[in-house]
This record gives C-alpha cells, structure tokens and sequence, in this order.
C-alpha cells in the first residue's frame, strides 16, 4: 500500500533533519579539533628540542604552554558550539553525546549517529594538521611518567563529570556555549599535564589513529564514559532532590 504524500514528506523531512545533525556534527567536531590541536602544537613546538616532554611530562611543567593549549581547547570549543548548538546541538564529543542520551534529551538513534560522526572528525582533524603543519603530530593524549594508569583514569572521569553536568545544568542561552567553554578550559587546567587533558574519546581517538595507540589509551574512552554517566547521575539526583523540596 503506497504511503500518503503527508507522510512520505514527514519522513523525508526527518532525514533531511537528522542528516543537518550529522553534518552538523561532524564539521563542528572537526573545526573545534583542529584549531585546538593546532593550538596545541604551536604550543607544544615553541621550545625545546623535546617540547612534548617539556609542556606534558616533567618535574616543572611550563605553565605558560599549559595555559596556553587549555585555552586553545576552551576558546575552541565555545566559538563552535555558539555556531552549531542550532544545527546539531553542538556535542562534539561522544561522552557529552551519551549523557544526554542518558537523560533522554535526545533519542538514541540520533546519539549512535552523532557519536559517529564526532569520532570520524577526530580522525579527520588530526590527519589534516598532520599534513598541514611541519613536525611530528605531537597532540597525542599520554600520561605523565609519575601518573599511575588508575590516577589517570580517575582524573578523566570526573573531569568529564565537572563538564558534563556544567552542559546538563546550564539551561540554553546565548551565554551558555561561554560557559560550556569554561568548563572545558578549567578541566584542561587541571588535566593536560598529567593525562593530556582528553574528556573525549573523539579527541584522543584521532591522534592516537594518526600516530599510534599505547597501553593505556583505554583510560581516554572508558573514564569519559563512566564520566559522562556521573554527570548525568548527579544531575538526576539533584533534580530529584529539588522535586522532593517543592
């Protein structure tokens, strides 16, 4: 039985939608990824011989490097989701993806598919400033010698948490892609000397395909997960509470 003009354009309107928020979420994870792995390693090569070591993994770290990719990620990631929070819902990031998936503010189908495209944009950003900038690939997430592997994870985890909830709570605003960028800045203040600063497996993902994946690349997919969920666990609990309250 053939299907009715109103319905055959229903559907192919929510094609069309949900084909505006795959693209939406891939090109906006690409653009926030590259200029922040840009930024990154602009910073990372504007020293010594060995800058990597020297910015991620020593006994002084240089703040001024640290500073310097925090705000790379932050500024990045504020001016993209200004730009795409209407198109996609600017996520760019998978773990951000599935807490929300979590708390039922978007359906699963759309979660599967935009997780998909944030990933392929993490390796597709990391393979563009590979090609495009001199040196080495240098933006690959890796832990400090004195980190334990758990510490690692443990630090991923509620920095993804602190991020997560700040995007779960805010409600939407012109102000709110501002403070999304805060959050991430003040978790990389935190998270790029010892674990480089991943809170998305897209991140570390296109990197670690670039160049090569260690040991303990777990730990950058498994903590943002469990991160995401306890965001949005705290989140539920707090409404939870503020509904007992009233």
């Amino acid at each position: 039985m053939p299907q009715s003009p109103k319905r055959s354009s229903l559907k192919t309107n929510k094609v069309r939608q949900e084909l505006r928020v795959f693209a939406g979420e891939f090109i906006g994870t690409f653009m926030f990824l590259f200029f922040a792995f840009a930024g990154t390693q602009i910073a990372l090569e504007s020293g010594p011989a060995n800058p990597l070591v020297s910015a991620y993994n020593s006994a002084a770290p240089d703040v001024t490097k640290l500073l310097y990719i925090a705000f790379s990620f932050g500024v990045s990631l504020a001016v993209n989701v200004a730009i795409f929070a209407d198109v996609s819902g600017g996520m760019f990031n998978p773990a951000v993806t599935l807490a929300l998936c979590l708390l039922n503010r978007i359906r699963p189908l759309r979660a599967l598919h935009s997780i998909t495209a944030q990933l392929l944009a993490g390796i597709s950003s990391a393979f563009f400033i590979s090609i495009l900038l001199p040196g080495p690939l240098p933006v690959a997430t890796k832990l400090d010698p004195s980190f334990a592997v758990i510490q690692g994870f443990m630090l991923e985890l509620f920095l993804t948490a602190q991020l997560v909830l700040t995007i779960v709570a805010l409600p939407a605003s012109n102000s709110k892609p501002m403070y999304i960028g805060a959050a991430l800045f003040v978790a990389e203040l935190a998270g790029v000397f010892y674990t480089g600063g991943s809170l998305n497996p897209a991140r570390s993902l296109g990197p670690a395909c670039v160049v090569e994946f260690k040991g303990s690349d777990w730990i950058y997919f498994v903590g943002p997960v469990l991160g995401a969920g306890m965001g949005a666990g705290v989140w539920v609990l707090l409404e939870g509470i503020k509904g007992k309250d009233e």
